[in-house]
């Protein structure tokens, strides 16, 4: 990636402030920004908001797992006999948990920022739109406006909820997944209209809290994406909480009042909560970066298209992360900065997305999967068999008084080969990466067999592995 490059058609040579500027420095803008910084590149990240970190850090994945991480220590502390015989349940408002997502955010933002800070790159706040390919507006708070050229361009500006005109979010009972860290008041009463991720999560948080909870699904089944059996799990545990579901839904209109808010539905239903919680989709943060300026144009998600080398249309102009749709992860999104840099440099993407992108979904309890699941297996008519381990018979589980929940393997009857493990319960997300590990070795390493062949430490969540390997292998005849 040269510091210079002819740009003005008059045969001299342009020279570039810049070898690269990123937009945005969520994951993906970060993972392109350290490895460019470290091959040597003048580089600058442009963040329209106060502090480094994107949605991830301040809206999205941190906080909404910090609120859950304090919920469900909350109702293990309130259901567990050794600290609770008896006594008058703990109640924590939900300004009370969010102080701790707060304190975490701040940490992950600082920790960020030093990141920049070590490695040189320039970090600029303002809300950035193309001029051309190769320069830059930047209006900053106070209302002026600065200019900068580069060489190359990366787009990492992440997405947003998605908000339908039709609704009043600025109506003081009505949220989205961003605004809800907004909530002053307890509510007694929630209607969450999406059961996706996010709706599913913040579902289990506020039930947690002991707020009536009515979830709202537009398909038939609660996370569809999922292996049946797990989903049905999570669809099971939330009613058995309390949790009203009512799938096959959609609205038509949201009554936003003094006292309460209305949501009236297709099907002539009408509900009636506190407030509301629109978690139904998300939108590329593209709008506002004047696209056309650079011949390029988002789809009607706000998202671009990119190439294998995660390239635009644009020569120079590279995309990752949410505007770039699938998988959009956090995870994921800083891998494909890292390696979209790469290409940035060399021309070419020498790696790329594992193809078992692994799901965590942080519900109370978390549930995770990587690999094929039950439905896919028999829709490609692959004969595989199933290993299980229930929670609730592991010494561990009963130690920590985190009974709910199992691991499943899904494996090949003949090869033995691990095609999917998908976990329910407490640390699903942190268990998932053991199956996820031997699945991914070469040859004859990547078998059920390793499971039992192999000595775990006693007592273990892990040592779920070997009670489902055993349990699949007895089922081999």
């Amino acid at each position: 990636m040269p510091g210079k490059a002819k740009g003005n058609g008059s045969g001299q040579k342009q020279s570039f402030q810049y070898d690269a500027v990123i937009i945005g420095t969520g994951p993906g803008g970060e993972g392109a920004a350290m490895q460019l910084a470290k091959a040597g590149k003048r580089v600058a990240v442009i963040e329209r908001h106060d502090s480094v970190g994107g949605g991830c850090t301040h809206w999205g994945t941190i906080p909404s797992k910090a609120l859950r991480h304090s919920v469900s220590r909350l109702i293990e502390y309130n259901t567990n006999p050794l600290f609770n015989a008896g006594d008058q349940a703990i109640h924590l408002t939900f300004q009370d948990i969010l102080r701790h997502a707060g304190a975490v955010i701040r940490k992950q933002s600082r920790l960020r920022g030093s990141f920049y800070a070590r490695n040189d790159v320039q970090v600029i706040q303002g809300e950035a739109s193309f001029i051309d390919n190769h320069h830059i507006s930047i209006t900053r708070k106070d209302g002026s406006v600065d200019q900068l050229n580069t060489a190359q361009v990366m787009i990492a500006t992440g997405s947003r909820p998605y908000t339908p005109s039709d609704i009043d979010f600025s109506h003081p009972r009505i949220y989205n997944s961003d605004s809800i860290l907004s909530l002053k008041k307890d509510p007694k009463s929630i209607i969450i209209y999406g059961a996706g991720v996010i709706g599913s999560e913040y579902a289990s948080i506020f039930r947690g809290m002991g707020v009536k909870v009515d979830l709202v699904n537009m398909r038939d089944r609660l996370l569809s994406f999922l292996d049946t059996e797990i989903s049905d799990a999570l669809s099971y545990h939330l009613w058995n909480n309390g949790v009203v579901i009512r799938h096959n839904e959609e609205y038509d209109s949201v009554e936003g009042r003094d006292d309460a808010v209305v949501l009236n539905l297709k099907s002539g239903k009408k509900m009636r909560a506190d407030c509301l919680l629109f978690a139904n989709g998300r939108t590329g943060n593209t709008d506002m970066l004047n696209l056309s300026a650079v011949g390029l144009k988002s789809d009607s998600r706000g998202q671009l298209k990119v190439d294998e080398n995660y390239k635009t249309e644009a020569d120079n102009i590279y995309a990752v992360g949410d505007v770039i749709g699938y998988p959009s992860l956090a995870s994921a999104a800083y891998n494909q900065g890292r390696f979209a840099a790469q290409a940035m440099l060399s021309g070419h993407c020498p790696a790329s997305l594992v193809e078992d992108i692994p799901a965590g979904i942080y519900t109370i309890p978390e549930i995770s999967s990587v690999g094929k699941n039950e439905q896919e297996l028999t829709a490609q008519k692959i004969p595989y068999e199933v290993g299980r381990a229930q929670f609730m018979h592991l010494a561990r589980a009963q130690i920590a008084n985190t009974q709910v929940g199992s691991l499943k393997i899904l494996f090949h009857r003949e090869t033995k080969k691990i095609l999917g493990i998908h976990c329910f319960g407490e640390r699903a997300s942190e268990i998932v990466h053991i199956g996820q590990a031997i699945m991914q070795q070469e040859g004859n390493a990547n078998t059920i067999e390793y499971f039992v062949n192999t000595t775990f430490n006693y007592p273990t969540m892990a040592e779920a592995y070997r009670v489902a390997a055993i349990n699949g292998l007895n089922r081999i005849f």
